[in-house]
């Protein structure tokens, strides 16, 4: 018979569930037999997956305090450990870096960075101490090509790979499997929840507006969520630890072949022109 993700992992947390892939996550995983603990900062955007197995939950990652006892609570209702926990949540903002008043950055950082952080460290003491689990952190294929005027968003993302690379060392021997999943862009809102401190204009002459209407228009002709959370699904069935990239053939596959054989200055002229900011 075929394999389903709940012959692995029974239990699952997933942060951001309420829409894009977080959504498609834990629609995926429900589908799957997992019995899952889906959390957004407005549970009643939760609706939609009330089905048998699945539990909403409050978390704002802007209350690291709160997210770490909602972790914990639902830890324990799941008896004690996550099978599966998956990193998820996060938020963009559109500016340039100095554009912005520090706090924004301080802000993102704290939250898709620190709290995220805090997350994990609580996964994997709990995964450790019984000696089996799967930490997923949803990074980005931004790690490899920063998009641009989104910088905090790039150091959020890399910083979580970073992390990812760092447990792969230590996890070696206990059981816990560590999945560093870099989606690519995909049809979600993102883009429309992403929060632009120097809103573009309309006139389209600036960088920062060209750039917009390039991630924008990426965004509405990308793959939807359902195929990141295929790949999800192939990667846990198949054991993967690691960078588990998703994407279309070109962003994940075609894109970082080139950015390994190619010269560094190539490949940022490249991406500065892709995003008309030559």
């Amino acid at each position: 018979m075929p394999r389903r993700v709940s012959d692995f992992h029974a239990t699952a947390f997933v942060t951001g569930a309420s829409s894009g892939l977080g959504r498609a996550f834990a629609a995926m995983l429900l589908a799957e037999g997992v019995r899952v603990w889906g959390t957004s900062r407005d549970p009643s955007r939760l609706a939609g997956l009330g089905r048998a197995g699945f539990t909403p939950l409050a978390l704002d990652l802007a209350a690291p305090a709160a997210a770490s006892a909602a972790f914990l609570k639902a830890s324990a209702e799941a008896g004690g450990a996550f099978d599966l926990v998956v990193n998820n949540a996060g938020y963009g903002v559109f500016a340039e870096f100095a554009g912005a008043e520090w706090g924004v950055w301080q802000a993102q950082l704290d939250a898709m960075l620190g709290t995220n952080l805090r997350l994990a460290h609580a996964a994997c003491r709990a995964m450790r101490a019984r000696g089996r689990g799967c930490l997923v952190n949803v990074s980005s294929l931004a790690v490899e090509f920063p998009l641009p005027f989104m910088s905090g968003y790039n150091v959020a993302k890399a910083g979580l790979s970073a992390l990812s690379e760092s447990l792969l060392f230590e996890s070696r021997g206990t059981g816990v499997r560590i999945l560093d999943f870099r989606p690519g862009d995909y049809r979600t809102a993102f883009n429309h929840a992403m929060q632009p401190q120097n809103p573009p204009s309309g006139g389209g002459a600036s960088r920062p507006e060209r750039a917009w209407r390039v991630l924008d228009a990426l965004l509405a002709s990308a793959p939807p969520p359902e195929r990141a959370a295929g790949d999800l699904r192939r990667a846990l069935l198949a054991g993967r630890r690691g960078i588990v990239r998703s994407g279309t053939f070109f962003q994940a596959r075609l894109g970082p072949l080139l950015a390994r054989v190619l010269p560094e200055a190539v490949v940022r002229a490249s991406v500065a022109r892709y995003f008309g900011c030559p």
